[in-house]
């Protein structure tokens, strides 16, 4: 046989055996690696055709941690975080691969995403900032309760329907789901107990611990059956998903405090005299978290070492409770001033409320989430009578009326004719 009758690729070049064969073409030859090279190329070019017409400009961090800035108060270091983590998960997707060709295609660098785990009391806006971070990304977005979670094979929720949900915000694009961003709500909820015997199964704390390292890890997870409209098997790739999770972990603190304040068991006269010092502030304690703090609390070492990024929120104190009350966009009191404003009544409220507001916010250890249940009490018998009188102008709110001493102060006027809401 001379060298005319040997086939060889015409990609690379490889000859023809009975352990290469090649696929014939028009007027050459492929074999097979380079048929899945091309596949990764093409497959490749389709990623990034799909992403140019999901997006249009990558938001820099700045902008991002400025959107953020319009509907939550303070937690600086926690929109840093999360603005850089976003802008880094949308520059991967866009130049994911580059314009690769056959010959360097595997030689572009790997980038690998970053997850974060948020750390701070409940009501400090860790499930805020994730929801509003959803009006920022162009890509699709859900939030997921670890609580609804279960090990696979019990009664509850499997991890995968967090990726089902992904694909249905996706509308069905698998694509655009592989580059979407999960929010693991009230993670701490999943740490093993103490007092779990070892050697028992935690079908909701360990064991969806478990579940959730493939997923967060990144690797080829089979969705289940009869959600979509084909009811075929699917495979979802969640190397390129970006987790963000949240918890509050309550009594955490105590354990960062005993490791960076050990206490001394020596007694006796020849013990040492610990000087005594103030106690370190909450803020102060969730900021110094270490993996092994995360660890004793109930969080295993793998799943811990998945979130490489800490950022703790700090406890929301009177001043940014006010700020929140007032600031934001969607602002509590901007709120109920437009509901008071579609009767034809001004609704106003002196400083001295505001602060007492705050200050049973902090009472009731329920952070910016409580002060809605706070206005709500304040307002409820003044929203009742409102939409019945039509000679009310304006409604006072000052300090009494928070601490129930006094009622809410009506200014009326001459009857006049109110502006009805369209139902």
């Amino acid at each position: 046989m001379t060298n005319k009758d040997v086939k060889h690729c015409s990609f690379c070049g490889i000859e023809q055996s009975a352990s290469v064969p090649l696929i014939a073409g028009a007027e050459g030859y492929i074999c097979g690696p380079c048929v899945a090279l091309a596949h990764q190329v093409v497959s490749n070019w389709s990623r990034k055709k799909e992403l140019s017409t999901m997006q249009t400009e990558t938001p820099k961090p700045r902008q991002i941690k400025e959107h953020l800035d319009r509907y939550v108060i303070g937690q600086h270091l926690a929109k840093e975080i999360l603005a850089v983590a976003v802008y880094n998960h949308y520059k991967r997707l866009k130049f994911a691969g580059g314009d690769a060709g056959l010959g360097q295609f595997d030689q572009d660098i790997d980038i690998g995403k970053t997850n974060i785990l948020l750390i701070g009391p409940s009501g400090t806006g860790k499930t805020l900032l994730a929801s509003t971070l959803a009006k920022i990304v162009g890509v699709p977005f859900v939030v997921a309760d670890a609580t609804t979670l279960t090990q696979a094979g019990y009664v509850g929720e499997d991890v995968e329907n967090i990726l089902v949900r992904l694909l249905d915000v996706a509308g069905g694009n698998m694509v655009k789901a592989e580059w979407g961003i999960v929010y693991l709500d009230e993670i701490d909820k999943i740490a093993r107990s103490p007092e779990q015997p070892t050697g028992t199964r935690d079908v909701s704390g360990e064991g969806v611990q478990q579940a959730l390292l493939r997923l967060v890890e990144g690797t080829q997870v089979k969705l289940p059956k009869g959600r979509h409209k084909d009811g075929g098997d699917l495979l979802m790739d969640t190397q390129n998903i970006l987790f963000i999770a949240g918890g509050s972990f309550p009594g955490l603190e105590a354990h960062v405090e005993k490791r960076l304040q050990p206490s001394s068991t020596a007694i006796g006269f020849h013990a040492s005299m610990q000087p005594l010092t103030d106690k370190p502030s909450l803020e102060a304690l969730l900021t110094a978290t270490q993996p092994s703090d995360l660890r004793k609390f109930g969080l295993i070492p793998e799943f811990i070492g998945r979130f490489p990024i800490l950022a703790a929120l700090e406890p929301l104190d009177v001043e940014a409770l006010i700020k929140v009350l007032t600031e934001p966009k969607n602002a509590l009191v901007k709120q109920y001033q437009q509901l008071f404003a579609y009767d034809g009544v001004s609704l106003r409220f002196e400083a001295p409320a505001l602060v007492e507001i705050a200050e049973q916010a902090i009472a009731r250890e329920t952070g910016a989430r409580g002060l809605r249940s706070i206005m709500e009490h304040i307002l409820r018998k003044t929203m009742f009578e409102i939409p019945s009188a039509d000679d009310v102008v304006e409604c006072l709110i000052d300090a009494d009326v928070v601490k129930g001493i006094s009622e809410v102060k009506q200014i009326r006027n001459e009857p006049k004719q109110r502006r009805q809401s369209a139902l």
